[in-house]
């Protein structure tokens, strides 16, 4: 009995154990179930493929950013960009330089501001009373395509390495000073940066999880047309690419070749619209600047320009860090570094030089950076510190205090247009080195404006001054000889202060008083002064009334 009990009893409690088993089972079922609930909603809360929180950060990071640059940089900013899709929308004024004339640029990348002007004009949001309206939202447009490049940098990062590691190229990424300056100013240099660095986050890297030959290509034929010097990173890029592929063949007739097309095709179809002809701007470009080399008529360097200023200008005190970094980042870093160092020796190779040309391999430099930070110890805190504050003290100079008059002066000049009721008889003339300032693009009214040009030699002519030059040579006598009586003479005069004391006698005889002194910048140079000042022509009536 006591056996058979104890059988039973032993039954009972393998029945009672395998029943807990079982609901323990369920119970771990369950937490399987949830944690894909969670899971989901995780994947719910994602932006970009990262946390939304995180881009929203980003996002609003760069807002503030483009609120915080205030100043002009290069005339590129506005005369390849706003100046040209403020005329594609508003065609019965406005002005294109040379380089439009001679189809040396696409209407590609200025068919993206053209597009938010035509979407203000048909909402009626294109009068001056909105004018800021027109000026910040081709800036906040930028700003938003560079906060997404910022994000898929930190993405590519977090595939390759780990998330601590992502977090420091990020850091270096939002604190560097250039990228502030640049990222929301409407430059293609700007886009083109863009571009690239998405590009990146589906090129096949060694490690990377969203490689994509399609997406990858894609974008750099995008970048491409925006500038046709784009593809310079990407040679070596592209070449590893071909040379570690197995199947190569299929790689160029059924990714390269149809993408290469199809980006193509958009492009002479988007020029023969606004051109009204068939034009390959691309081979343009490059005749120009490479093949003839004309881009040294806007000033040329020593070949070692790059390496002695350009990069370490560029990376300001990113640049031990990233020195410090290429030491210790792993090997399959190495064609990041191919590309940074190849850029900067083709572009060594151009006469005309200047920072931002550089600016697309930035990206490439700030993930050496990072490693360096990731990899210290007791100096983090310092370095992390240092790197921070030199960045924001450039940042607030370079975006608020340096060369901000060109901006400044023209909400002097849009408040000579005319009103919705009445007509003006003012007219401007911009006695300054040739666009120094934009046009229509901030003052949006059809009021007469001449500036200074400086179109290049095209024919050949030995010993060849544009208008600009001839100027300069002798103002004085320049006016005289342009303006020869009265009834030519513009009512508004904009001139850098350096020159004042040289026409002074011009602006005496005929009649200008200045009416407003603007600050410019704190490093005058050449032709260009301190301040800014603006003259009116007085009429003889109104200066013997004031003088009584």
């Amino acid at each position: 009995m006591e056996r058979e009990g104890g059988d039973g009893s032993l039954f009972f409690r393998g029945l009672q154990s395998r029943t807990h088993e079982k609901m323990k089972l369920r119970k771990r079922k369950s937490a399987l179930y949830l944690s894909a609930q969670e899971a989901s909603a995780g994947r719910r809360r994602d932006l970009l493929g990262e946390n939304i929180y995180l881009v929203m950060f980003t996002i609003a990071l760069r807002i503030f950013n483009c609120f915080l640059v205030q100043t002009s940089f290069v005339p590129d900013e506005y005369w390849q960009s706003l100046e040209v899709a403020h005329h594609m929308v508003f065609k019965n004024y406005g002005y294109l330089t040379w380089e439009w004339t001679e189809r040396l640029r696409g209407y590609t990348y200025p068919l993206i501001f053209a597009s938010i002007y035509k979407i203000l004009h048909l909402l009626g949001k294109d009068s001056v009373q909105l004018l800021l309206l027109k000026i910040w939202v081709p800036r906040l447009a930028q700003a938003l395509l560079s906060a997404i490049a910022d994000v898929k940098l930190y993405s590519l990062m977090k595939q390759l390495e780990n998330q601590e590691t992502a977090r420091w190229v990020f850091f270096c990424q939002l604190c560097s000073w250039f990228t502030w300056y640049c990222c929301t100013r409407t430059l293609t240099n700007t886009m083109e940066t863009v571009l690239t660095t998405i590009a990146l986050f589906y090129y096949p890297l060694e490690g990377s999880k969203s490689m994509n030959s399609v997406k990858y290509s894609s974008l750099v034929a995008l970048a491409f047309l925006v500038r046709p010097t784009a593809v310079i990173p990407w040679v070596p890029l592209l070449f590893r690419h071909f040379w570690l592929e197995h199947r190569k063949l299929d790689l160029i007739l059924y990714h390269f070749l149809p993408v290469g097309f199809v980006t193509l095709g958009l492009s002479l179809i988007i020029d023969r619209i606004f051109f009204g002809q068939w034009t390959l701007v691309q081979f343009n470009f490059l005749k120009f600047n490479v093949l003839q080399n004309l881009g040294t008529f806007y000033g040329s360097h020593p070949w070692h320009w790059y390496f002695s200023q350009g990069l370490p200008v560029v990376l300001g005190t990113h640049l031990p860090f990233f020195i410090h970094g290429c030491f210790l980042a792993p090997k399959r870093y190495r064609i990041l570094l191919v590309t940074v160092l190849w850029t900067v020796l083709v572009y060594s190779m151009v006469s005309h030089k200047e920072f931002r040309f550089i600016y697309p391999v930035l990206p490439f430099c700030m993930v050496f950076c990072g490693h360096s930070l990731n990899h210290l110890k007791v100096w983090k805190k310092p370095a992390v510190s240092f790197l921070f504050l030199s960045n924001v003290l450039l940042t607030l100079y370079t975006g608020l205090v340096h060369q901000r008059g060109a901006l400044d002066v023209m909400s002097h000049i849009q408040e000579l247009c005319p009103s919705s009721h009445g007509t003006s008889a003012a007219s401007v003339f911009v006695m300054m080195p040739c666009h120094s300032t934009p046009s229509y693009s901030h003052v949006h009214c059809p009021l007469p404006m001449r500036f200074l040009q400086c179109p290049p030699d095209l024919t050949g002519k030995s010993h060849y001054l544009d208008e600009a030059d001839t100027f300069y040579l002798n103002p004085l006598n320049w006016l005289y000889k342009e303006f020869h009586n009265d009834s030519s003479l513009p009512t508004h005069l904009i001139i850098f202060s350096i020159l004042e004391e040289e026409i002074s006698a011009f602006l005496i005889s005929s009649n200008y008083e200045r009416t407003d002194i603007i600050f410019h910048t704190h490093l005058p140079e050449g032709r260009i002064g301190s301040h800014i000042h603006i003259y009116e022509r007085k009429l003889k009536g109104k200066l013997d009334r004031s003088s009584s």
